[in-house]
């Protein structure tokens, strides 16, 4: 039986990849993508995964168009991060049409009040907010919740303390960890603490455009820029892709380990869009969150590159040397 997911996303570059990766899984059904501003403004996410969809040959996923701006701050898009066009400016060639006639949260409530299917949430929780504003008992049937974003010890990467996807609306994110907590059920917490370790070095980049000349194409049409904004930013040789570790675990948690533990997002002042974690209980409230804090590096990149090239990890052994 394969396992049914709607992907919540903001595409972005680390989202186009995470898409590759879970369109390429097998044992996974990608019911819908929802669309949330985020890395980018909501119509070019729309533009950027139709993009993607075309790439991989399944323009039969459909798309949603959710939120497009935060619950209650201003929107503030990462176009610096990921290029003017949202997908590192490479300016592919555009996909005409492919609007649905509901929006994404009608999309969520429709589906998930007929059957329990998991999200990988991979920008802002916005949509997931208007959710559980709209209609609880459809959010009560997610089977399993995988959100990128949020941070336990690792430093933010929008502020001191803040990850993006939780800074931008921060707002949202409070609502859904309430709601997880109300439910007395835990989100997956997909932070930097784990994401930062998942860096696409230029020779890994190079290996996979050796084992398959178009995917590593587009993929480097994709990232160029993310390159040169680590490097930039961090005097790192490579790129981080945050989003598809978020997939990658949940096609096999095994690759990261955490613990579960009550968490709550602040919403005011300098800790805005803090991931606040009771690791030690203080606060002696229900865990409403697995946080992750350990994975392993190679395991995820020989399942992301065995899957987005369709080979057998066996094929892979030099990867160790690689990475």
């Amino acid at each position: 039986m394969k396992r049914k997911v709607i992907i919540d996303c903001d595409p972005g570059i680390d989202d186009s990849l995470a898409l590759m990766l879970a369109l390429s899984s097998l044992e996974i059904e990608v019911l819908g993508i929802t669309i949330v501003c985020g890395n980018a403004p909501l119509q070019l996410g729309f533009a950027n995964a139709k993009k993607v969809l075309r790439h991989m040959n399944r323009l039969d996923v459909p798309i949603y168009l959710g939120a497009d701006k935060p619950l209650q701050k201003p929107f503030c898009d990462a176009l610096d991060t990921h290029g003017s066009d949202g997908l590192g400016e490479s300016y592919l060639e555009e996909v005409a049409g492919y609007e649905q006639n509901i929006d994404a949260v009608s999309f969520l409530c429709e589906t998930l009040t007929k059957e329990a299917c998991s999200i990988i949430a991979l920008g802002p929780l916005t949509n997931l907010a208007h959710l559980i504003q709209q209609n609880a008992a459809a959010f009560a049937n997610i089977e399993q919740l995988v959100s990128m974003g949020g941070s336990y010890k690792a430093h933010g990467n929008c502020s001191p303390v803040a990850e993006y996807n939780y800074w931008e609306d921060p707002e949202a994110a409070a609502i859904v960890y309430h709601e997880m907590e109300r439910l007395q059920k835990q989100i997956h917490m997909v932070g930097l603490d784990v994401t930062r370790k998942i860096v696409l070095t230029p020779n890994l980049l190079s290996y996979i455009e050796r084992l398959d000349a178009k995917q590593g194409s587009f993929i480097r049409k994709i990232t160029k820029f993310y390159y040169d904004f680590h490097w930039k930013q961090e005097h790192l040789i490579g790129c981080v892709i945050n989003d598809p570790l978020a997939v990658a675990y949940f096609l096999n948690p095994a690759i990261c380990s955490g613990f579960s533990s009550n968490v709550q997002v602040a919403c005011d002042g300098l800790s805005r869009g803090q991931t606040i974690v009771d690791a030690y209980d203080f606060y002696q409230r229900k865990a409403n969150a697995h946080i992750l804090t350990q994975v392993d590096v190679h395991a995820f990149f020989r399942l992301f590159i065995s899957r987005i090239l369709a080979i057998p990890t066996d094929a892979l052994d030099i990867l160790d040397t690689v990475c």
